[in-house]
């Protein structure tokens, strides 16, 4: 029998010995679970982003004395966050307050999932050299490759998507490889819903699970039997008697109305709460934008896995553009209905879901929409029309004084994601427009007002606040509240003639934000811009973020383009030649179709840019040259913004004014001309902020 002596002897080895650090993927988990970036972690351990990847996928080991340190940071976070241990629910949101002239009752706060942590971007798989006979629902992961973190949901134990090759290999997310052997698209529809383990989880806890994608490589189109190209490129769908759409069909199973696409839904009426629904993206008809998803259609499939599958996981499974993925987070993060009990009989139904636009679209107020719409057709509205879009000034060249001329720049300031930082806390209407007449003016309430700011005096050097084109308003227009408000703010007396306001208010787009600007903040992080570095740092490290990993910053680039198009998507116009006013549309005919609350976000971006320059002027003496949605142009004595912006004498950026950072609404170096340059443009009536970058840039909704 053993001594005391010697189990004290056996325990004090044991203490000496190296400490243990858990499993790579555990390690992964626990950062994930703290919400922190890999960026930021190995900032704290002053080491680089690719070491902590490198210990997270079991490359390699940390050595003393980042051993100890990282050892007691996983123990610390293991305490807080148990591998099988309940999440921490967030505190709620506090309902917004209706103002006191309004008697509708106040929108609850909304009632969340419990919060997913933002992946790491996986590594994407090798391709395998070849292939052999093998059961159909297996799955393989090429050796030295990093292992799948534990799933979020059981249910779906290998991701929310996969890039089927032609060689059966489909390519899912952390990089795994299933083997499908479908060879029909109706078998592929079975074998994605019964054995391959993809789908995700639903975003809120009233909304439904995110149906699983399969992307198709052309090798893969070709094998089910799709052609190379449509040959319908305006309809962008297979004809009705195409063999596989005739296939899907007598297989019982359905496609929406959209056709079989570039983007195909193929589906059943769901039984009980099991969906069975599949999506599918064919790469070959274009299926993934080069605008929104630059160089993906030409990456091998493990990385485009890699791509779509951190979107999936930071954003949405796409659901087809960037556009439509943006405006379907908006419902996923507050769906429509939920479950209430039937006092009557006792049973649940479905009811509303307070906070959501609701089930049913909503016919604007006659201000809001356009001259098209049945409802403002119908009754022949003469009155006008919101104008409330993104500016796009150039300052009249007579203004430009000879010590603007002489110095020797024009340097481009663009913010990030404009129209993303303008949705955050944005208060909007969530029932129908009721009519005012002579209403006293209140900030706090959504609506549009009838009102005269042509009496506001403002520097000509700078646009005007309340215009896109920033001229100076000459009578009474149209304007959404912030625009109004903004007039307040600058010391002016406003009195509206008449108005269209909600009695319902709320933030609808908060959850939409707060998934977005983690996503965004998450990605720039991956690519190496995090929100710990000087000015100097940030300006390099944007410089060569886009070649620190091409498949992050397609990403970061797909972001940024679901926040533009899912903006845009609230006011979509009636297309197709044959379309007669006063005719429905489709778009009109969702619930999210809602001109007002897009004309909120952009009102408030616009009032946000005109503060910043405003405050500029105060600060610098410096005024813009040229304004293009949210890139401004400024005459500079230096090509960097280092060499302009404001700082106070401890070195800290003056509040209000531009500052540069990695965040929503934060600038970013846009582009540097000579001045020359720039003056040249506006004497041809040109726009300096649209080509500064280079080339000819594209008006974009808040990027």
């Amino acid at each position: 029998m053993a001594t005391e002596e010697e189990l004290l002897a056996n325990v004090d080895a044991l203490l000496e010995e190296e400490p243990q650090l858990p499993p790579p993927p555990e390690r992964a988990r626990l950062r994930e679970a703290a919400g922190i970036t890999q960026a930021r972690l190995a900032a704290a351990l002053k080491t680089s982003t690719q070491t902590v990847k490198n210990w997270e996928n079991g490359r390699s080991e940390p050595k003393e004395p980042r051993l100890t340190a990282y050892q007691r940071l996983l123990k610390g976070w293991a305490a807080k966050y148990p591998a099988h241990g309940t999440p921490a629910v967030p505190a709620p949101v506090a309902a917004p307050q209706v103002p006191a002239t309004f008697t509708g009752p106040a929108t609850p706060a909304p009632e969340t999932a419990a919060p997913q942590e933002a992946p790491a971007a996986p590594a994407a798989p090798a391709r395998p050299a070849g292939r052999a006979t093998r059961p159909a629902s297996t799955s393989r992961r090429p050796a030295a490759k990093k292992a799948a973190r534990p799933a979020l949901d059981p249910r779906f134990p290998h991701g929310p998507l996969a890039v089927l090759d032609g060689d059966g290999s489909a390519y899912g997310v952390g990089g795994i490889v299933l083997d499908c052997p479908a060879t029909t698209v109706v078998e592929l529809v079975k074998w994605t819903l019964r054995e391959s383990g993809l789908g995700a989880p639903k975003l809120h806890r009233h909304g439904k699970d995110q149906d699983p994608l399969i992307v198709l490589t052309a090798a893969a189109a070709a094998k089910l039997g799709l052609p190379e190209r449509l040959e319908d490129r305006r309809g962008l769908r297979l004809p009705e008697d195409h063999p596989v759409v005739k296939q899907v069909v007598k297989a019982k199973w359905q496609l929406t109305q959209r056709g079989f696409g570039p983007w195909a839904r193929i589906y059943r009426k769901a039984q009980g709460r099991d969906r069975q629904c599949v999506q599918l993206a064919v790469l070959p008809w274009d299926a993934l934008d080069s605008r929104a998803w630059p160089g993906v259609s030409e990456m091998e499939p493990a990385d485009v896995a890699r791509v779509l599958g951190t979107y999936a996981q930071r954003v949405i499974t796409p659901r087809g553009s960037t556009a439509v993925s943006g405006l379907e987070l908006m419902t996923a993060l507050r769906p429509p209905t939920r479950p209430v009990r039937d006092e009557e009989t006792g049973n649940w139904v479905s009811g509303p879901n307070p906070g959501s636009l609701g089930t049913e679209p909503m016919d604007p107020a006659p201000p809001e929409g356009q001259p098209e719409h049945p409802a403002i057709h119908r009754i022949g509205w003469k009155g006008g029309f919101l104008h409330e879009e993104a500016y796009q000034w150039v300052r009249p060249v007579d203004l430009l004084t000879d010590q603007e001329c002489t110095l020797p720049y024009a340097v481009g300031l663009d913010l990030n994601t404009a129209f993303l930082a303008a949705a955050a806390r944005l208060v909007v209407g969530l029932s129908a427009p009721d009519h005012f007449h002579a209403p006293k003016f209140n900030p706090k309430i959504p609506g549009s007002w009838l009102v005269d700011l042509s009496h506001v005096e403002l520097d000509p050097r700078l646009p005007s606040p309340f215009t896109p084109t920033g001229e100076r308003p000459t009578g009474p227009a149209w304007y959404q509240t912030h625009t109004v408000a903004y007039a307040q703010e600058l010391g002016y007396n406003v009195q509206p003639i008449e108005a269209y306001l909600r009695r319902e208010t709320g933030a609808y787009l908060d959850p939409w934000h707060d998934r977005l600007k983690t996503a965004y903040v998450d990605t720039l992080a991956d690519l190496g811009v995090t929100k710990d570095l000087s000015d100097a740092e940030f300006l390099a490290a944007m410089e060569r973020h886009k070649d620190a990993d091409p498949a992050m910053a397609a990403v970061l680039a797909a972001i940024k383009a679901t926040v533009k198009g899912g903006i845009g998507k609230l006011f979509e116009n009636p297309q197709g030649k044959g379309y007669k006013d006063g005719d429905p549309w489709p778009a009109m005919m969702r619930p999210t179709w809602r001109p007002d609350i897009r004309a909120a976000v952009i009102a408030k971006a616009r009032v946000n840019m005109h503060r910043k320059m405003l405050k500029m002027a105060e600060f610098t003496g410096l005024y813009p040259l040229a304004v293009l949605s949210d890139c401004v142009v400024y005459p500079a004595p230096g090509p960097s913004p280092l060499d302009f912006l404001p700082y106070s004498e401890s070195g800290k950026p003056i509040p209000g004014a531009f500052r540069l950072g990695p965040t929503p609404g934060l600038a970013k170096l846009e582009g540097v001309q000579t001045m020359l340059w720039a003056v040249d443009l506006m004497e041809q009536g040109l726009n300096p902020a649209r080509h500064i970058k280079g080339g000819d840039a594209v008006l974009e909704d808040g990027e």
